[in-house]
Order: C-alpha cells, then structure tokens, then sequence
C-alpha cells in the first residue's frame, strides 16, 4: 500500500486529534478494518471511512480517498474512535 497525506493538514490534525497520519496508515494493516463510504463529506472525490487498530493498540477512524491509477492512500483526517465506534469495530461491524 502506499500513502500519502498533506504535512501541514497532519499537524493540524495531530493539534486536534492527538493522532498523527503515520499512526492512521497503520489501522489499513489490520486485518479486522472495516471501511465504508462517507458520501456526506466531499462534493468532488468518493471519501471514505476506516474503522481499524492502530500499529499502536489505538481504534482509529480514519477518513480517506484513493489518488490515481494505482489508487494510492490519501489520508484526509484521523480521530481515535467514540466508545460506540470501538463496539461497533469489536462486534465485527454489528449494529453501530
């Protein structure tokens, strides 16, 4: 897999969420990670959502797009997951 992301959205990103994009790459290697769209939050590309663990033991949300021809990663937003988000990653993706 390869990624990419915006150094200067990851700092913001980090001063918001206390999660950085290289953490946030590391939850697509899980291999119980659910993704799903997020048709809600852009006009202009497919977004989508990622609801994995982390290379760090953390359940992160994940919020990205896929670039080009080899649909590379680009990672938007990473927040660590609500109680019910790591229910819901728990169960396997029952019943958010």
């Amino acid at each position: 897999m390869v990624f990419d992301w915006d150094e200067y959205k990851n700092g913001i990103n980090i001063a918001k969420h206390g999660v950085d994009f290289w953490e946030a790459s590391s939850a697509f290697y899980d291999d119980k990670a659910i993704i799903f769209d997020d048709p809600d939050h852009s006009m202009d590309e497919d977004r989508f959502l990622l609801i994995g663990m982390s290379k760090i033991s953390r359940v992160l949300i994940v919020c990205h797009c896929y670039r080009g021809k080899d649909e590379d990663i680009r990672i938007i937003s990473a927040r660590k997951a609500t109680k019910s988000e790591i229910d819901y990653y728990l169960q396997g993706g029952d019943e958010l």
